[in-house]
């Protein structure tokens, strides 16, 4: 494996993980600004800090939804985030033939909920080489996401990580099964909790995705209790202007005190187990 592709245990080197940025880079302002504030949070708490945000968005409520400010421009403000701050970068692909420049330029490739099964899609992003992060489709059960790391272990790549984000409960709204924590643990890759996408209502708000805001913190909480071995979380500057899932990201300010409530739940659980997190 080259040695310019970042390792997810030396990445997470036994420490919480957080994973956060804006939904969609939807301008290099928002992108900058929650980058350094992810840095500085990352420095004061000792943790390992991964910038997040989709240089596209392919799956939207409607047609008239925002989708991005171009891949190539998106792509370039995700490079000057990794080039200005020294800070690892993930982005999500939605085809095979995004991936070669998406790898370029980010350090772990995502595979979005609604195409966890899309083999061709995994196996594409597994032949990277770099870590690939498959978020647990919301129809999907936890033991379903074995077959989803294996095809990525069949390419000789065994930096794979889960991430679940609900479960859907009806037509627009979804439930977090924190079973799926443990269970997902088991397949024996490290799991981390999207904070952020379990509290959407998906369709809720006619031409866009509504949300709980306000659960966040509640299922976080019992998520890091459950075993979660690091944080996935969209949050932005100011939340009710952004362009894509305006209601349920955390507002950037709040950011901060957030990730030291649960860099504690991480520290209280690994004193009851001394469990090793990857």
């Amino acid at each position: 494996m080259p040695s310019d592709i970042i390792q997810l245990d030396t990445l997470f080197n036994n420490r919480m993980p957080l994973i956060a940025g804006p939904c969609a880079v939807e301008s290099e302002a928002v992108c900058m600004e929650v980058a350094e504030e992810l840095v500085r949070i990352g420095k004061a708490l000792n943790i390992p800090v991964v910038f997040k945000a989709s240089y596209k968005k392919a799956n939207r409520t409607a047609a008239s939804s925002f989708t991005g400010i171009g891949d190539d421009t998106a792509l370039r403000v995700l490079e000057k985030v990794k080039a200005t701050f020294s800070i690892p970068v993930l982005t999500d692909v939605h085809a095979e033939e995004e991936i070669a420049a998406t790898a370029e330029v980010v350090d772990i490739i995502q595979i979005p909920a609604f195409l966890c099964r899309q083999t061709e899609l995994i196996q594409a992003a597994a032949k990277t080489g770099k870590p690939v992060n498959i978020k647990k489709g919301q129809f999907a059960s936890a033991a379903a996401m074995s077959q989803a790391v294996e095809k990525v272990k069949a390419m000789g790549n065994h930096q794979v990580m889960l991430t679940e984000r609900g479960t859907f409960f009806g037509y627009e709204d979804l439930v977090v099964d924190m079973r799926n924590i443990p269970l997902m643990k088991n397949i024996g890759v490290p799991v981390i909790y999207d904070a952020t996408h379990s509290v959407q209502q998906p369709g809720k708000g006619g031409t866009f995705t509504g949300g709980f805001r306000e659960m966040i913190l509640p299922l976080c909480d019992a998520a890091m209790a459950a075993g979660a071995d690091g944080i996935f979380i969209e949050t932005h500057p100011d939340p009710s202007q952004a362009l894509s899932d305006a209601a349920t990201m955390l507002p950037l300010h709040q950011l901060r005190s957030f990730s030291e409530r649960m860099l504690k739940w991480w520290e209280w659980r690994k004193s009851l187990t001394n469990e090793s997190h990857l």
